[in-house]
């Protein structure tokens, strides 16, 4: 070791970093599955888009999530137009980040987010633009565990709680789901909550009298689903499936 200078070990070791990270990004390349496009859309159906969001989460919890090409490549591609193979509702929390969920890459999800996963005007405008404009088959509305949009109209039905700014009208469209979950006592249960506010959101989804969200689901090309993320467990669980 005496003998090796400063400038020895430094290129050392940067030719072995290189080396790595290298070797890490080929085996990343390996292990991504692209989704499936043909002249500018998706090729999956509902069942098969589902799939391969439970194959994702299911390689990310064990670990074995793959790393999606971003380079520069990826990029100019994506430049030319997006064929996202699913609309993905969700909340705003930053524990709750869809595309490392599920190991897709830039372009693949096309993402709604808002606290409490709820859809207003701009976020139904979102999720039709990407049914009719981009024919995603595949709508998710995805709530978590401790969600904080929850939690506070919890407050509002339990201590009559009031927030600042915009968020008590925020919190307004999860009061029913609130107050569908509480007990003899008046209590609200958070989690069960958090599931009713996504039926909720499923059901008006599912249920939307305009045709750009009611014929393709009539037609088998659009399912729309609900998702619960367990933080703890790193688990999407998907349930009230159609």
């Amino acid at each position: 070791m005496a003998g090796l200078s400063r400038r020895h070990l430094l290129a050392a070791g940067t030719a072995a970093l290189a080396s790595g990270v290298t070797h890490a990004a080929s085996q990343d390349d390996e292990t991504f599955r692209p989704v499936p496009t043909k002249d500018g859309f998706t090729t999956l159906n509902p069942d098969e888009a589902l799939q391969f969001l439970i194959d994702g989460n299911s390689a990310f919890l064990s670990g074995k999530a793959s790393n999606p090409p971003v380079g520069s490549k990826r990029r100019l591609e994506l430049a030319k137009g997006q064929a996202p193979f699913c609309a993905y509702v969700t909340c705003s929390d930053s524990r709750v980040p869809p595309e490392l969920l599920f190991g897709r890459g830039l372009g693949e999800l096309f993402i709604i987010r808002n606290a409490g996963n709820t859809v207003d005007t701009a976020a139904m405008g979102s999720i039709e633009y990407a049914v009719a404009i981009l024919k995603v088959p595949l709508v998710v509305v995805m709530g978590h565990e401790s969600c904080g949009a929850v939690d506070a109209a919890k407050k509002v039905i339990e201590e009559d709680a009031r927030f600042p700014g915009a968020i008590d009208d925020m919190i307004h469209p999860i009061l029913p789901a609130a107050l569908g979950c509480r007990d003899a006592n008046g209590k609200v249960d958070l989690d069960k909550a958090v599931h009713e506010n996504v039926r909720r959101v499923v059901q008006r989804l599912r249920k939307e009298s305009d045709p750009i969200m009611l014929a393709p689901q009539q037609k088998g090309k659009l399912k729309v689903v609900g998702a619960y993320y367990d933080l703890d467990r790193g688990k999407v669980d998907f349930f009230d499936r159609p």
